[in-house]
């Protein structure tokens, strides 16, 4: 096979549906039901951008200045987003994971994070994509191997599409009663109620020009027992469940407004399931503190509903 921009590709199938998992940071490139794509993804041959699909281990979004202090220890890490002058989306995205199990509906991939300038700690990490009946879940679990704590977070950033040009028509459910505001280097700076406000998107509503770059909170669960933030064709036909089953307490939504690629803003809206918000390394809000030999479970799905 000639090379791709993002390795090995695993090909997953169950009835109608298929998805596809690539080796460059065990990102999730492809799913469809039908022959039609749920996610706004990436080619084989096309790089990575806009964080599509990327696993965002071992935090998800941003590190003020990349700088922390854990442990009694003033930690610098990488400044990967100069233009804020923050770190960004973890460690392991731009590094190959590899093979553990696959199956004609299951892949298993993982890779070790290994101690490093500004993460000084060592991370068993795997994520396991299997499709059902109910569409696609992501189960992604991490151990800390080293001697000492680690601090923790985990996130993951698919851009969703029900078929529209524009995420503009597309009718948008986030149940959740607050969100987080940010400055103008995306960093948080209170938690506010979404009622009354453009933020509020507890009854599903089209998106308009809203410009969503946003983290919610208080996600509250449905029938199911776990929250569901759906995105959905103007129709109402058919839609996507994000459902947010294990490890998640906040959740990120992005219209792709500031992407650097021009034609791909607002094409589709990126629902990202997060265990903490930004800068959790700085203020410990939800950080996971990962002790010597334990685990942690992060687990959300895509679930497709209607006439696809």
């Amino acid at each position: 096979m000639p090379p791709t921009a993002s390795g090995e590709q695993w090909r997953l199938r169950h009835g109608e549906q298929a998805a596809v998992v690539v080796e460059l940071g065990g990102a999730l490139r492809h799913h469809e039901v039908g022959g039609r794509p749920l996610l706004d993804g990436f080619a084989a041959d096309e790089r990575i951008t806009g964080g599509r699909g990327q696993l965002l281990v071992p935090w998800p979004n941003r590190v003020a200045g990349g700088r922390y202090r854990f442990g009694g220890e003033d930690l610098q890490l990488p400044l990967t987003e100069p233009e804020n002058g923050n770190a960004i989306h973890g460690l392991l995205r731009w590094v190959p994971w590899r093979l553990l199990a696959r199956s004609e509906d299951a892949v298993t991939v993982g890779t070790t994070l290994f101690p490093q300038p500004g993460y000084p700690y060592r991370l068993e990490v795997r994520a396991e994509y299997r499709l059902g009946r109910e569409g696609l879940e992501t189960t992604v679990t991490t151990t800390n191997a080293g001697d000492g704590a680690a601090p923790y977070g985990v996130g993951q950033h698919p851009y969703l599409t029900v078929g529209t040009d524009l995420v503009d028509t597309a009718l948008l459910t986030v149940p959740a009663r607050h969100r987080l505001s940010t400055d103008a280097h995306g960093l948080p700076t209170g938690e506010e109620p979404v009622e009354g406000t453009a933020y509020d998107f507890r009854t599903a509503r089209p998106i308009g020009e809203e410009r969503l770059d946003t983290a919610y909170t208080g996600l509250e669960p449905g029938p199911t027992g776990h929250c569901a933030v759906r995105l959905a064709h103007p129709s109402g036909s058919r839609g996507i469940d994000v459902r947010l089953v294990e490890g998640v307490r906040y959740v990120q939504v992005y219209t792709g407004d500031s992407l650097p690629q021009a034609g791909r803003r607002r094409r589709g809206v990126a629902i990202e399931p997060m265990s903490c918000p930004a800068d959790a390394f700085r203020s410990g809000t939800a950080l996971t503190v990962l002790e010597p030999g334990a685990d942690h479970v992060f687990r959300w799905g895509l679930a497709p509903w209607g006439s696809w």
